[in-house]
């Protein structure tokens, strides 16, 4: 019985570990363009960035307005320096790619939305853009 509570303990103990570590701080960034998510158009203005897994939370500070919307895993050999956000520029058009906390080698990506695809299709030259962000408690 002692030998299954230690072992219970000793999960408990990994398990908080492991989500504390998985935590992510929330992300606050003044994009100066309107951008594109998924297929929804965000004006430029101060956003908030709340990653949750798979999930980022975005909130426009001005409207009080959050959208969720889905992401994968992306990731760097170092952690990164510095919070930032990376949007791609084609065709006059800003979509969210990448997000990215400080101090982290894993970051987040967003899918590519129909109108990215329509235009890198039609060899559109792509862009990086980086916004930096800041840690919002």
């Amino acid at each position: 019985m002692k030998n299954l509570r230690s072992i219970l303990a000793a999960l408990v103990v990994l398990l908080m570990a492991t989500a504390v570590h998985a935590q992510r701080p929330t992300l606050k960034a003044n994009v100066p363009f309107n951008f594109a998510i998924d297929n929804r158009i965000y004006p430029a203005g101060e956003y908030l960035f709340r990653i949750s897994g798979h999930v980022i939370n975005v909130t426009n500070t001005e409207e009080a307005k959050t959208e969720i919307t889905l992401s994968n895993a992306c990731e760097s050999v170092t952690p990164t320096a510095d919070s930032k956000l990376i949007f791609d520029r084609m065709g006059g058009y800003y979509f969210l790619r990448q997000v990215w906390v400080a101090g982290f080698s894993q970051g987040r990506e967003l899918p590519r939305n129909r109108t990215e695809v329509r235009l890198a299709q039609n060899d559109e030259k792509q862009e990086s853009v980086i916004i930096a962000a800041n840690i919002s408690r």
